[in-house]
């Protein structure tokens, strides 16, 4: 149990990293944002007729629009409860996730159950999970989102899910995700991402504002495996935008 669990848990790092990912595309002046102060302006009107890639524009411009994409880098810490297949009873850990443009660092520390490191330089992968690789993380979820528009990518229609409008992200190399926001506001309240195999489905429960970046502050993840559903709680306590780092954050292990 302890080796799918450790399995389970890598996978949904991956997820946390897709559901926080950032791409920078300027060099905003560097600064540390640790608290919410203002509700993101709602997006334009949704209505059962919105096209697909206008729901896309707007799930896009409730996330921050252009001020999402110009974030150079992003840093969060928190606690997390992790609960293994047919268990009420949580694990309780912290996680710390950085991402800068492709680059990603992601660690779970829950000991004595469990403790993992992962890696993205922007070329290569590490992780103390064997079996665990981290694909780019701009080429699936929010990353996805930021490039609906670019040559190579699709959006299409999905069918709505209760109140939420639907709508599917694929780019050339067939990376997938599934977006489901709520038409009053345009945020993304659910995304679901098929990777090797298996289903991420993230659920945002929790939103603030930091300086027009709209962030998630507690979301759930759930992952489907032979075992059983996986579930992890994350919320997040510390949010810095566009610090100072060195590329040793980001070094693979000797």
């Amino acid at each position: 149990m302890k080796k799918s669990l450790m399995a389970a848990l890598g996978f949904m790092a991956l997820a946390l990293c897709f559901a926080q990912a950032t791409y920078a595309q300027n060099d905003a002046k560097a600064k540390t944002v640790t608290a919410g102060v203002t509700d993101p302006t709602p997006a334009a009107a949704i209505t059962a007729t919105t096209s697909p890639i206008d729901l896309a524009r707007a799930a896009l411009a409730a996330q921050g629009g252009e001020k999402f994409k110009a974030v150079k880098n992003m840093i969060l810490r928190g606690s997390v409860d992790l609960y293994p297949p047919n268990s009420t009873q949580p694990i309780p850990g912290a996680f710390i996730m950085v991402t800068a443009g492709d680059k990603l660092r992601s660690e779970i520390d829950a000991r004595p159950a469990i403790s993992f490191k992962q890696i993205y330089d922007g070329q290569q992968s590490y992780s103390s999970l064997p079996g665990v690789d981290l694909p780019p993380v701009t080429k699936l979820g929010m990353g996805l989102l930021m490039r609906f528009d670019q040559p190579g990518h699709t959006v299409s229609a999905l069918p709505d899910r209760k109140k939420q409008r639907a709508f599917r992200i694929s780019n050339a190399d067939g990376n997938v995700t599934d977006f489901y926001i709520d038409p009053a506001t345009g945020r993304v309240m659910s995304f679901s991402i098929p990777h090797s195999g298996v289903t991420f489905a993230t659920e945002i429960k929790k939103f603030k504002d930091f300086e027009g970046v709209l962030v998630p502050m507690s979301f759930t993840q759930r992952l489907e495996m032979p075992q059983g559903a996986f579930f992890a709680d994350f919320n997040v306590k510390s949010v810095k935008l566009n610090n100072q780092m060195g590329d040793d954050v980001f070094q693979i292990p000797n």
